[in-house]
């Protein structure tokens, strides 16, 4: 009879599921992927965006066109030419009708570069445009001489 208590023994059905090696391999791809994520976002080139008060979400699909502070102009990561510009453009205006343009122009950009990309975007037809700034500390918008304002308009936190 000790025989046969243990074939019962061997056939009982598994009733639970060890799900810690699933948490643990979940836990190391999500580490893996924070770690590659900060390479790939090391990769971009810095523009030092200008402060404002009232800055906010971009939200939906953009044309994104950064003026950077030596007057260059680069569109997804890499430098573009006037021509480039205006014949991405042209085929971005082809495929979506009310395209939305976002221009991230450096802080320490000059203003005729920022104006050149402007009008050659409504060359193109493009006349819905945003620019990228970045939102300021309340009570830190700078003024265009870069001292801090403390003019006669308080500045109303959000």
């Amino acid at each position: 009879m000790a025989g046969t208590s243990s074939s019962s023994d061997d056939e009982e059905m598994i009733s639970g599921i060890n799900v810690t090696p699933l948490v643990d391999i979940t836990l190391v791809l999500l580490i893996i992927f924070m770690v590659t994520a900060t390479y790939i976002v090391r990769r971009s080139f810095e523009v030092n965006l200008p402060k404002a008060a009232h800055g906010g979400e971009v939200v939906g699909k953009m044309f994104m066109v950064v003026v950077k502070s030596d007057g260059t102009t680069v569109l997804d990561g890499a430098p573009v030419s006037d021509a480039e510009l205006v014949s991405r453009a042209h085929a971005e205006k082809l495929r979506d009708p009310d395209l939305r343009v976002v221009i991230s122009a450096d802080a320490n950009s000059r203003h005729r570069a920022f104006v050149h990309v402007i009008d050659l975007l409504k060359g193109e037809g493009i006349s819905k445009f945003a620019i990228n700034t970045e939102q300021a500390a309340a009570g830190a918008v700078a003024s265009p001489q870069g001292a801090a304002s403390s003019g006669s308009a308080p500045v109303l936190p959000h």
